[in-house]
């Protein structure tokens, strides 16, 4: 008799277990439906479909109709870069799925719906803008523009990814996001790309840190030297897996020539206790003929035809430096999913926008003045003509093609027309 009743207790017991498996097979998946991509993701899912109602994934698709508009957007229904699943684990390969971020699809019942809406973060402070809403007096045309712009420039830059970079899937590691600043407050990753902005960022993100009430107080030397914030490649696997996977990653980029003049003209047409002996000294000891001995000692007077010499030179006197080093490779793009590509060209746009949509206190915009040498012409398309006029048409498509990735990833136009 007691052979049969410990049997009948191992398949009761058996049973019971197979059970509570399966409820919390269920109860992992209904959390997991509840982790949220990062802040900006969750109050973009806020948003109406009315704010979005002229998106459009495939061309040729139609408008919404009426009903549609007033219904609230779920999470499936929001373009890529608002709806993203968080990248695959820091040191992880990413998967492959039918659903965004290659995860497989996965349908949100009533009862999702309800968790979902119970696990939202808490909303911003109170003197920032209500999440999901478009700031006081905008156009929610223009809304809905910028909205759809951020789209397009994650969707090329995922493809161009895909077509010419083979490691879109290697492992993300401390070295990838050393140029990545933290703030913690409003869940921030900023990539500095040197010559894009990244002073006047660093001031915002000191203001969103509460170390200073306004940008226009912090100086040039704190931005740059105070070591007030913090990189990401600071934090342990576990800190940059949990940042990567849940904050709001930002990229801000500029015409590449562009760029590259304003870097030659703030590092080698100013005094400069730094560039001029590390770099200045080899490239005119390499590319000038009949160099003066004050020169070659002080490595002053570098010119940009010099410097564009040092700079195609597969055999460079002197490594590459991060003023000019490619975007591509500053920021790793392909690795790390950004989910907002900013563009210094309209600078002021993009960085108000984002700025509304991280929960920024209402009074705090991007600071427009120039962070040194105030006194001289900021750097432009025409400058940046005059500079590259100095150069022979094969010296131009090389430059071109030495930045060929970024002008393509970010979608800058040939700056010469006999490019090719």
């Amino acid at each position: 008799m007691k052979l049969p009743c410990l049997f009948f207790f191992i398949l009761l017991f058996g049973a019971g277990g197979l059970v509570l498996f399966i409820h919390l097979q269920d109860l992992s998946e209904m959390v997991q439906q509840q982790v949220p991509g990062s802040r900006f993701s969750v109050q973009m899912r806020q948003m109406t479909t009315k704010d979005l109602c002229t998106y459009s994934r495939e061309a040729g698709r139609a408008e919404l109709s009426p009903e549609e508009l007033s219904r609230p957007v779920s999470p499936m229904q929001l373009p890529a870069f608002e709806t993203k699943t968080p990248p695959a684990a820091f040191g992880s390969r990413e998967s492959e799925g039918d659903g965004p971020g290659g995860q497989p699809a996965a349908r949100v019942t009533k009862r999702r719906r309800k968790l979902l809406i119970k696990s939202a973060p808490l909303g911003p402070a109170a003197n920032a803008s209500a999440p999901g809403a478009p700031p006081p007096r905008a156009d929610p045309a223009e809304w809905r523009r910028l909205s759809l712009v951020q789209e397009g420039r994650k969707r090329l830059m995922k493809d161009v990814c895909a077509k010419y970079k083979s490691s879109s899937k290697r492992t993300v590691t401390p070295y990838h996001v050393s140029r990545i600043f933290v703030e913690d407050k409003h869940k921030l990753l900023y990539c500095e790309v040197p010559k894009a902005g990244c002073s006047n960022w660093k001031r915002v993100l000191l203001v969103l840190e509460g170390f200073a009430p306004s940008t226009q107080e912090i100086q040039h030397n704190t931005v740059h030297y105070g070591n007030h914030l913090k990189r990401l490649d600071s934090f342990n696997y576990s800190g940059i897996s949990h940042r990567l996977e849940t904050y709001t990653k930002v990229l801000f980029v500029r015409e590449p020539f562009e760029r590259l003049v304003s870097a030659f003209r703030d590092k080698f047409e100013h005094p400069n206790s730094y560039y001029h002996p590390v770099f200045g000294r080899p490239i005119i000891s390499k590319y000038r003929v009949n160099a003066s001995r004050a020169a070659l000692r002080t490595g002053a007077g570098v010119t940009f035809k010099e410097f564009m010499q040092y700079l195609l030179d597969v055999h460079k006197p002197v490594g590459m430096d991060i003023h000019w080093e490619h975007v591509n490779r500053l920021c790793s793009p392909c690795l790390v999913d950004y989910d907002f590509i900013g563009r210094f060209e309209s600078m002021e746009e993009d960085a108000n926008f984002l700025l509304h949509l991280t929960g920024a206190p209402r009074n705090l915009t991007f600071p427009s003045f120039k962070d040194r040498h105030s006194h001289e012409e900021r750097t432009s398309a025409r400058l940046t003509q005059q500079y590259f006029a100095q150069l022979t048409p094969s010296e131009r498509q090389r430059a071109y093609d030495f930045y060929y990735m970024d002008y393509l990833m970010f979608n800058y136009s040939k700056p010469f027309q006999d490019l090719y």
